[in-house]
């Protein structure tokens, strides 16, 4: 896919991944929609660098794990740049508590904005998509959604559902032209691991990742660039963590 002219929409795109994916959508000449649940410093240094090249920039507030909210984000971008092109939904976070301590609220809400927040978004990109014969779908699992880790039941299913949803959409809109892909970060330098104790970072530094390190958000979008730029990828998921799954501890 030629990312020139085309629509981006990343939710989650004000920080972290979601921020460095629409830069990196900006780079290679797409105009890109922001969505984040606040305009904050952050959501104004993204916009102003992608302007800087050239690019059109808006920031569009939305809480993505309100289904609402995810039909009007899209009808916004819509209604400032275009129809979307492309949609990257990075938006999400942790979700701590074991089975038998987590609230159902709590539970409900990882799959509100984890996966629901899929469904309703696919919903409301996919007609213009369909009507170009042309798009691009990326959802972010995690190494968790694969391996397990103790104590985040809600995240791990939640993130585990991802991959599934995006061979379901693949097949289901591969006629169509229009490629869903899914990619599974590690431990990566975000505010998301910022409360990592010392003793679990050196844990994973040094037991767990064979790489010994851990990824930047540029090298996830990096990858989240390729899926969407071959098109020749759809239904896959791809791991970014180190060899983080190779190994089991």
């Amino acid at each position: 896919m030629n990312l020139s002219g085309k629509i981006g929409l990343v939710t989650g795109g004000t920080r972290g991944i979601g921020a460095a994916t629409a830069i990196g959508l900006a780079k290679a000449g797409a105009d890109v929609a922001l969505v984040g649940r606040y305009w904050d410093a952050e959501a104004t240094a993204t916009q102003d660098l992608i302007r800087s090249m050239g690019r059109r920039c808006e920031v569009v507030l939305a809480n993505c794990g309100v289904p609402g909210e995810n039909t009007r984000c899209v009808r916004e971008t819509e209604e400032k740049l275009g129809s979307v092109d492309i949609l990257v939904h990075a938006a999400g976070g942790p979700v701590n508590g074991g089975l038998m301590d987590l609230t159902e609220a709590a539970w409900t809400s990882a799959f509100d904005v984890h996966v629901h927040a899929v469904f309703h978004l696919c919903r409301a990109v996919i007609p213009a998509m369909r009507a170009k014969k042309e798009g691009a779908i990326i959802l972010i699992s995690s190494t968790a959604g694969i391996r397990g880790v103790i104590t985040n039941v809600a995240y791990q299913v939640a993130k585990g559902a991802l991959p599934q949803m995006a061979r379901a959409l693949a097949r289901e809109f591969a006629e169509d032209n229009i490629r869903v892909n899914c990619a599974a970060p590690g431990v990566v330098r975000t505010a998301f691991h910022a409360t990592m104790t010392e003793t679990q970072r050196r844990l994973n530094l040094d037991h767990r990742i064979p790489l010994h390190r851990e990824g930047t958000p540029e090298q996830v979008a990096d990858l989240i660039l390729m899926l969407i730029q071959n098109d020749y990828i759809t239904g896959e998921t791809m791991t970014i963590d180190g060899g983080l799954t190779m190994r089991i501890a």
